[in-house]
């Protein structure tokens, strides 16, 4: 069974605010994603940035066999969401947005105003099977991008009104880049205890894996987050060491992606790895491999992508991430 998640890039039908301009820029993009699902063939795909339901809908039409949507009710202020694109029904046991109840809200702009909710939903669902038992959690975390209110749109479609993507000087800059740090932090606290809770106590008879956007790399604090207790990571000293940490405990699969591989966007023309699949203890033991793209192809040809405007992708045939995912096996 391959298990992945994938950042979709703002898919919308064509004609509205954030959508492509017309009917053929979105059939390109739709046959690119389903050229990519069908090479990767998951039963459980975690998708990001999904602007609407029909559009998930439409690409499902385009993949062979029976599919199944399941979307979170949360979106954030452009309506995307997180979902699943799965070949087999699963069922939901949390839909929630909410941060932890003793984490305080965190500030958001420069007004003082505070936030006491992730931007999008963090789902999960059941996958049961006659050799699969396990809940899995989707998530998008607060983007990296920096976004500052006062711009003008310009009448330019996909372009928010109020929103402007320069600072006015290096202070305010750094003032919203740790409003959105504090942000991504609380949204990886919330997911973390979604995830605690569906470990009942014991990952290493629990089977839960975590995938999403988490906009940022392996070794932020942010992604660190939701790890768990430290140590016995893959590839240390300490991994063939069961301990009581292993009982709570999530793994991220990232260090059995090949090396050539490892990433998942190509920021500036630096490539990063901020989609990710993490997994309990009993879980691990079944991973066979990890991979970026599509299995057993070459590393794919990503765009590169630099801080801006949005809108200027809103017309991409196809998105600016690759999927990563993991194979499990008894």
């Amino acid at each position: 069974m391959i298990v992945g998640t994938w950042n979709l890039e703002n898919l919308y039908r064509p004609g509205g605010e954030y959508g492509p301009k017309d009917k053929v820029t979105y059939e390109a993009k739709l046959a690119s994603l389903a050229a990519a699902v069908t090479a990767l063939g998951p039963s459980v795909l975690g998708v990001q940035e999904v602007g609407d339901r029909a559009a998930l809908e439409d690409l499902a039409s385009l993949l062979e066999g029976t599919w199944h949507l399941t979307l979170s009710r949360h979106a954030d202020d452009r309506g995307i969401r997180v979902g699943f694109l799965t070949s087999l029904p699963v069922s939901v046991v949390a839909d929630e947005a909410a941060f932890p109840e003793r984490v305080r809200p965190v500030q958001a702009d420069d007004t003082g105003r505070t936030t006491s909710r992730a931007g999008r939903g963090i789902l999960a669902v059941t996958v049961s099977t006659r050799a699969f038992f396990f809940d899995v959690v989707v998530c998008h975390l607060k983007s990296k991008l920096l976004s500052y209110p006062g711009g003008r749109s310009g009448g330019r479609p996909g372009v928010r009104p109020g929103v402007r993507f320069q600072p006015l000087d290096e202070g305010e800059r750094a003032r919203y880049a740790a409003y959105a740090l504090h942000r991504r932090a609380a949204e990886a606290t919330a997911v973390r205890a979604l995830a605690d809770r569906l470990l009942h106590g014991d990952g290493r008879e629990h089977g839960v894996a975590v995938l999403g956007d988490l906009n940022d790399e392996v070794g932020a604090a942010t992604t660190q987050i939701l790890l768990g207790p430290p140590g016995s990571e893959i590839g240390t000293p300490g991994f063939d060491r069961p301990d009581k940490g292993d009982a709570t405990r999530l793994w991220n699969v990232a260090p059995l992606i090949p090396p050539d591989r490892r990433f998942s966007r190509i920021h500036a023309g630096r490539r990063e790895l901020i989609d990710h699949v993490l997994v309990s203890r009993g879980l691990l033991d079944q991973v066979r491999t990890a991979d970026t793209g599509a299995p057993g192809a070459a590393a794919g040809a990503l765009p590169s992508v630099a801080d801006g405007d949005p809108a200027v992708r809103r017309d991409a045939t196809g998105s600016d991430h690759a999927p990563v995912w993991m194979r499990i096996q008894p």
